[in-house]
């Protein structure tokens, strides 16, 4: 790994999306006692790309009922009374009668491949029979052939609901090994109050409007914040070149320069965008939902010219010794009525036909609001980052690294 990307997923594992506690502010921190995420990265040539077809490995879910299954911290429905205790995922070991062991050791995306990427080199199990990582890491796992392609007969509700533009991704084409746990965007945030009533609409008024200055932050996420700037410039964050780059970059260098950005954040913006110290910021949606459960002044935007739109992945990596059981959690979260339940918990973009018709049983303003169940038009302003080589990667890391004073 290079340093300038080690330093990047070393930021996102301390204070970015890597460390968002998806729930922090309904469990442990008080709003009312004062309130204190497609990206894309390198996906490398694959080192092994035949292995998919090398790995005969026995599939022994008929025998063993047991899956392994590895996600990040707070990604889940976790009962009110009883943090240890997981609704839906119990639900599925009654039905299905399969045993679950859930860990929580997903921090951080390049983190976690660095420590499964041995085994998975050397055609060894992981220990793991379902991950979850964003999609452009699962994108590098199915690139190098360490993703086992999924049996569509054994995902009826999955096949059946998945949303339409979900079906078809430039990481995993058809959908053959992954299915989306949820979807991630990055919009536009602000404080009507601390804006006075001004609505922020784009990363130029960010950048540039005088009533906001030293009172913005933006994202030390750089595929976050660099896709959005360049969105806002008129360009492809899916289709650009390192001359569109380097001038993003220059373009929020001149408003660090003149003290316009207050600072670079990772998840830690929310309290300050809570209580109005930043006006208005670049942030994740999931935040956003969160926030306003408790404050109606923080509200969002969708640029224009679009938001960065990701998802999370579910996918059985090589050697898994349980796929079918993997295959059974997978579509037993594709039922509307489950989906709806995960979605109410973890307030993410949630990717299955007809869950929103129960998600309006739970709570029907969870049900209406676009940043968990997108319409139309937040579907039309969605655009991905495009896939970087690994020099790419470091390249602009490096550049990026330099603007935030990393």
């Amino acid at each position: 790994m290079s340093e300038p990307v080690r330093k990047a997923w070393e930021r996102s594992l301390t204070s970015g999306r890597a460390a968002m506690s998806r729930r922090r502010l309904l469990q442990g921190t008080s709003l009312a006692a004062g309130g204190a995420l497609l990206a894309a990265c390198g996906i490398p040539a694959a080192e092994g790309g035949d292995s998919e077809e090398k790995d005969k490995t026995k599939d022994l879910s008929d025998k063993e009922k047991v899956l392994n299954f590895a996600n990040w911290p707070l990604y889940i429905d976790v009962d009110d009374d009883d943090e240890n205790k997981r609704p839906t995922l119990e639900a599925f070991q009654r039905e299905s009668g399969i045993k679950v062991k859930y860990v929580e050791d997903i921090n951080d995306n390049n983190e976690f491949y660095g420590k499964i990427k041995p085994q998975l080199a050397a055609g060894q199990d992981t220990g793991r029979d379902l991950i979850c990582l964003s999609d452009w890491m699962a994108g590098r796992l199915i690139k190098h052939g360490w993703a086992r392609r999924l049996n569509p007969a054994n995902l009826p509700n999955a096949v059946a609901n998945l949303e339409g533009r979900f079906r078809n991704a430039a990481h995993d084409p058809g959908r053959q090994y992954s299915y989306p746990w949820a979807g991630t965007a990055a919009v536009i945030a602000y404080n009507k109050k601390a804006t006075k009533g001004k609505v922020v609409k784009s990363v130029t008024q960010l950048l540039e409007d005088d009533s906001l200055k030293g009172k913005v932050s933006l994202l030390t996420e750089m595929h976050d914040t660099m896709g959005l700037t360049l969105l806002d410039m008129g360009k492809d964050s899916a289709d650009f070149s390192d001359d569109d780059f380097s001038a993003a970059i220059a373009k929020i260098q001149k408003a660090v320069d003149s003290k316009q950005v207050r600072r670079f954040t990772g998840n830690d913006y929310m309290d300050e965008l809570n209580s109005g110290d930043i006006a208005a910021c670049v942030a994740w949606a999931g935040d956003v939902v969160q926030l306003q459960f408790d404050n109606p002044d923080v509200q969002f935007y969708l640029p224009d010219n679009g938001y960065l739109f990701g998802t999370d992945d579910l996918l059985v990596p090589a050697k898994a010794k349980h796929q079918k059981n993997a295959e059974a959690l997978i579509d037993y979260y594709y039922q509307p009525k489950i989906a709806a339940e995960l979605a109410a918990w973890v307030n993410y973009i949630c990717p299955v036909v007809g869950a929103k018709e129960e998600l309006a049983k739970i709570d029907k303003e969870l049900a209406e609001d676009p940043l968990i169940v997108p319409d139309a038009k937040m579907i039309a302003k969605g655009h991905n980052f495009r896939q970087l080589s690994e020099k790419e990667e470091t390249r602009y890391e490096d550049q990026f690294a330099k603007l935030i004073g990393a």
